[in-house]
């Protein structure tokens, strides 16, 4: 694990991968890549899935350079948004890519606002199964509704079943992406996974160290691929400080803990106990 440091101490990735248009194309296998933050591309067997790309306009400052133009991807068989926050749901990407997506998919209320953007989008509530090509996809239950709680966002009901995690079934295993959110006991009863895209966010809102811990350990065999840390200059803020340096103390079976570039890959591996 090679990181780098912000000169306010914040873990950081070493470099940014520049992503190359072979990314794209069919493989054997299926490749899952890190995009920054919470944004995930992967390509298995050549279906090209998008998990919340956020590639331009941050509203806040970076520590990272993008490892693609949105105006670069050539292909997106389906693009997945899992909750409307604004580093996870980006307009400017979204419309960057609208001519080479097939399909656009999220929760209540997030569909909404992306229909009414000019995305046709398919939303799924909580428990919701769907295929794109030979990737069988089904919506997780999260606990991220925050705004509840701030007189800012106050304007209305924002209801837990508008988040939503993803629970991928590919030819070459299983990716699952608890999202933003609380540890649920629901999280703590699932299938064995070959691959969690894991917020380790010491936050409350998010799943804390302890409860991060808690849940890697569940599924020990399960790589754990970082992600929501080292993209965000946000040193005091914990949501996006994260060090994973720190979780090769406490999980089992640390090597499977990956803090990859930006830009960088991971191969998804079928564990044989599934």
């Amino acid at each position: 694990m090679k990181l780098s440091f912000s000169k306010n101490g914040q873990a950081m990735p070493e470099k940014t991968v520049e992503l190359p248009q072979s990314a794209f194309e069919k493989i054997e296998g299926t490749e899952v890549y890190w995009l920054g933050n919470a944004s995930i591309l992967i390509n298995s067997r050549g279906t090209i899935i998008l998990i919340d790309p956020i590639l331009d306009s941050f509203d806040m400052p970076l520590l990272i350079d993008m490892p693609i133009k949105s105006s670069e991807i050539p292909k997106v068989d389906a693009l997945l948004i899992s909750h409307i926050d604004n580093d996870h749901l980006s307009f400017e990407t979204l419309n960057n890519i609208k001519a080479v997506t097939q399909e656009f998919h999220a929760p209540a209320h997030v569909a909404d606002v992306m229909i009414e953007e000019g995305f046709e989008t398919q939303e799924h509530a909580v428990g919701n199964v769907f295929k794109v090509n030979d990737i069988t996809i089904k919506t997780t239950p999260t606990r991220h509704n925050w705004q509840n709680q701030m007189p800012k966002y106050q304007y209305r009901e924002w209801k837990e079943e508008e988040y939503v995690g993803y629970w991928l079934e590919t030819p070459d295993g299983s990716i699952w992406l608890p999202s933003d959110s609380q540890l649920l006991q629901s999280h703590l009863e699932m299938p064995q996974p070959d691959m969690i895209l894991f917020d380790f966010s010491d936050n409350d809102w998010h799943i804390t160290y302890e409860g991060a811990i808690k849940e890697a350990n569940t599924y020990p065999e399960a790589d754990l691929l970082c992600i929501h840390w080292g993209s965000i200059d946000a040193a005091t803020w914990n949501t996006f400080n994260g060090n994973p340096a720190d979780l090769v103390n406490d999980v089992v079976n640390p090597k499977r803990v990956h803090a990859l570039n930006v830009g960088g890959s991971l191969t998804l591996k079928r564990k044989q106990q599934n």
